[in-house]
């Protein structure tokens, strides 16, 4: 799940795209009375991991998208049994990353599905704006997940998954000049009283190290700052080389968008070999990423498939 569906993208080795498919839907204005659909597109966002060691795979949710149902609906488009999913990991306690999982609950039922979460993701926050007013965001409900039958795992430091090969970053370090995090209307509750909230202190990322290639790293939104995640990543697992960066970059907008041209010089010192922003990374840092990373930018769609294959 991204904010944009493109049907008509193309795909390469590693990339594969959903077009507008086979999946027929009721439209009696045409003479066959159904007509072909693509994927859902909303402001938010979810992936689906599944690792390979030899002859096994497993599968992750990273996130969970916006409204209940999208999330499910293009996972039944593209043929996905979400009952295969060994875990779920949220990125951060975002509205727009946890909304599926209540559709995710009425396919599984009371599963026991386990969750990797930070404690900080239950956190009341809003948005506040100049001149007065403030949206406050739908708040994560700890109890009613447990009550759901989700199986509720709350860390702030690092976590491995599936039997070591997946990374889980915990609270990212914020060791960069550039990367300051959300403007000062972005304000959480303290149980007294509301206060700036720029760190969003929940966010995390998944990791993962590709024999030969080095590092996967997955961003929900990115809150910590792409680079500050991209050196989390690497001091934790000691492998310098970065592979692939997918994921929301949080890029978008007057507030971010001075963080763009240090972002990009940083990464290409790191030098990824693909480059995949979503989500909101916003379209000024999509442009520059992709005229500085030609042959690494691949823009980024509802049902896109990368396919990333270790060395022999």
């Amino acid at each position: 799940m991204d904010n944009v569906f493109d049907a008509l993208l193309t795909g390469d080795a590693r990339t594969a795209r959903f077009g507008f498919g086979s999946v027929g839907v009721r439209a009696d204005q045409f003479e066959s009375g159904s007509t072909s659909v693509g994927l859902m597109a909303e402001h938010g966002f979810s992936a689906l991991v599944t690792v390979r060691r030899g002859e096994r795979e497993t599968s992750l949710l990273f996130d969970a998208g916006l409204s209940p149902h999208a999330m499910v609906d293009n996972a039944d488009r593209l043929g996905i049994d979400l009952k295969s999913v060994h875990g779920v990991v949220l990125s951060h306690g975002h509205f727009d990353h946890a909304g599926g999982l209540a559709g995710l609950k009425s396919r599984l039922g009371r599963s026991g599905m386990p969750m990797v979460i930070h404690p900080h993701a239950w956190t009341r926050r809003r948005m506040a704006v100049p001149h007065g007013g403030a949206g406050e965001f739908p708040t994560l409900s700890k109890r009613a997940l447990t009550g759901e039958g989700f199986d509720v795992i709350e860390r702030r430091e690092p976590s491995l998954l599936v039997d070591g090969s997946v990374l889980i970053t915990g609270e990212v370090d914020r060791t960069t000049e550039f990367e300051l995090g959300m403007p000062s209307g972005h304000q959480a509750w303290n149980g007294t009283r509301w206060e700036k909230d720029p760190l969003v202190i929940d966010d995390q990322a998944l990791v993962v190290n590709l024999r030969g290639h080095g590092l996967v790293v997955l961003t929900g939104c990115g809150h910590a700052g792409l680079i500050n995640i991209l050196r989390q990543a690497r001091r934790l697992t000691e492998v310098q080389q970065v592979h692939a960066v997918i994921g929301g970059l949080h890029l978008a907008g007057p507030a971010f968008e001075p963080v763009i041209a240090p972002t990009v010089a940083a990464l290409k010192e790191i030098a990824p070999t693909l480059i995949a922003p979503g989500h909101c990374t916003g379209w000024r840092a999509q442009h520059t990423l992709a005229a500085e990373f030609a042959d690494a930018w691949v823009p980024n769609s509802s049902g896109t498939t990368h396919r990333l294959t270790a060395a022999a």
